[in-house]
C-alpha cells in the first residue's frame, strides 16, 4: 500500500504545515496500527479485515475517525469473519484530531518524561515516539493482549516505547513529567500525583463528561488546573475485560406509570448537549441514556442509574412540553431540568473554564463562579 499520500492528507486535515505534529501525523503508518476494526452492522459489530480490500484499508486508517478494535471482550484481531458481535465498544483507536488534542494540551517538550494512558492501537504512543523519542515514552493499558499487540506493531514501524500492562489507577511504573490520559477517570487516580514530577502535567478528561482536565502538579503534591473550553469524550477506565452490562432491566421496569410530572421543555438528546451532559454526570455519575421515537412520531428519552433511579420522557408530535413518568429512589429528570433553568438563567453553564484543584489523595474539585463540585 502506498499509505503516505493518505497519511499525508491525514495531517494537512488535523495539523499544519510547520506545526510540531505535522511530520509524526504525515510519518506514522497508521494503518499498520490497525489491520482489523469493527462496524455496526447486523444488529451488533462486524468485523472489517483491512488486507481484504487496501483502498477501504487506506481510507478508514487515515480518515479523522475512531475504528473500533474491540467489543465486549472480542478483540478484532480475534474476532471471526462473517460473525456478529454484540456489546460495549472496549478499545478503539481514536479520532487522530482527538488524539493530537491531548498531546497538544499536554505540551510535550524534548526531555519530557511522557505516560501515554490507554495505549490502545498504539497510534498516540506512535506520535509521542516521533516527537519526543521512544525511549521517553511509556504506554499503559489494562489489557495484556492490547499491550502486547500494540507492542510488536510499534516495533514493527520502528518504534520500541515502554510497553505496559497495568491498571491505570494503580501505582504508576516510574515518575513522569507528562501524564496525558486517552481513557477517562471518575476522578484523578492518587496513584497519578504520586508518580507525577515536580512542576509535571496531567491531561485526562473526566468520565461521563465532556471535561478535558489540565493541572499542574504543585509544592504540596496537589495539583491546580482548569476544565479546558475543548471537549473530548472516550471510553472510560475499567478493571476487568468488559464494562457491566447495560441496564436493559431497569429499561424494560420504566415502562411503568411512575410519578407523572410535565415540564416545560422539550426531549432533547442530552449527550449530544455536550454543556448539559457534563453538568448533569457531575451532580448525577452514571446516569444511562437513551432516546427515540414512538410510532406516532413522539420524541422519547429515558434515564437510567444503577440505583433504581429512571425517568421516561415524551414530547408529543408539534408539541413544546414533555410528560415525564420517574421512578426509584432519586428524580433524575427533576435533576435535567435544574439544569435547564440554569442554563436559561445564567446564559451558561459552569463547567467550562472551571478551575480544577487536585488534593495529593486525588480528590477533585472544580469551582466557577461561586458554584462548585467535588468529584
Amino acid at each position: 500500500m502506498d499509505w503516505k499520500p493518505y497519511a499525508a492528507a491525514l495531517a494537512a486535515e488535523v495539523t499544519y504545515s510547520g506545526s510540531a505534529w505535522w511530520d509524526p501525523v504525515s510519518a506514522t503508518p497508521r494503518h499498520q496500527l490497525v489491520g482489523r476494526w469493527f462496524t455496526p452492522g447486523g444488529g451488533g459489530w462486524k468485523m472489517v479485515e483491512g488486507s481484504a480490500d487496501k483502498e477501504t484499508w487506506a481510507r478508514a486508517a487515515y480518515s479523522d475517525t475512531t475504528l473500533v478494535t474491540r467489543v465486549g471482550p472480542v478483540h478484532a484481531d480475534l474476532a471471526e469473519p462473517g460473525q456478529t458481535y454484540t456489546g460495549l465498544p472496549t478499545s478503539s483507536s481514536t479520532h487522530p484530531s482527538l488524539v493530537l488534542t491531548m498531546l497538544r494540551q499536554g505540551r510535550l517538550a524534548p526531555g519530557a518524561r511522557l505516560l501515554d494512558v490507554a495505549t490502545g492501537s498504539g497510534y498516540s504512543a506512535a506520535l509521542a515516539c516521533h516527537r519526543l523519542g521512544a525511549e521517553m515514552v511509556t504506554t499503559l493499558d489494562v489489557d495484556t493482549y492490547l499491550s502486547e499487540a500494540a507492542a510488536e506493531r510499534l516495533e514493527r514501524i520502528g518504534y520500541r516505547p515502554d510497553v505496559v500492562a497495568a491498571d491505570a489507577t494503580a501505582d504508576l511504573p516510574g515518575v513522569f513529567d507528562r501524564i496525558v490520559s486517552m481513557v477517562s477517570v471518575p476522578r484523578i487516580p492518587a496513584s497519578w500525583l504520586r508518580g507525577l514530577a515536580p512542576q509535571g502535567r496531567l491531561v485526562t478528561t473526566i468520565a461521563g463528561t465532556g471535561l478535558i482536565v489540565t493541572a499542574d502538579k504543585g509544592p504540596d503534591g496537589g495539583a491546580i488546573g482548569r476544565v479546558e473550553w475543548d471537549r473530548a469524550s472516550f471510553m472510560a477506565t475499567r478493571a476487568g475485560v468488559d464494562y457491566p452490562p447495560r441496564l436493559d432491566e431497569l429499561f424494560a421496569a420504566s415502562g411503568e406509570d411512575g410519578e407523572v410530572t410535565l415540564s416545560p421543555f422539550p426531549v432533547l438528546n442530552v449527550m449530544q448537549a455536550w454543556d448539559l451532559w457534563s453538568m448533569l454526570s457531575l451532580m448525577a455519575p452514571g446516569i444511562e441514556h437513551r432516546t427515540g421515537t414512538d410510532d406516532r412520531g413522539g420524541r422519547l428519552a429515558w434515564m437510567l442509574h444503577s440505583d433504581g433511579s429512571w425517568a421516561r420522557a415524551r414530547t408529543a408530535p408539534g408539541e413544546r412540553t414533555t410528560t415525564v413518568h420517574q421512578g426509584g429512589p432519586r428524580r433524575l429528570y427533576d435533576l435535567l431540568d435544574e439544569i435547564r433553568w440554569r442554563w436559561l438563567e445564567h446564559g451558561e453553564l459552569p463547567v467550562y473554564g472551571a478551575q480544577v484543584t487536585i488534593s495529593p489523595d486525588g480528590v477533585t474539585t472544580l469551582s466557577r463562579g461561586g458554584w462548585t463540585a467535588t468529584l
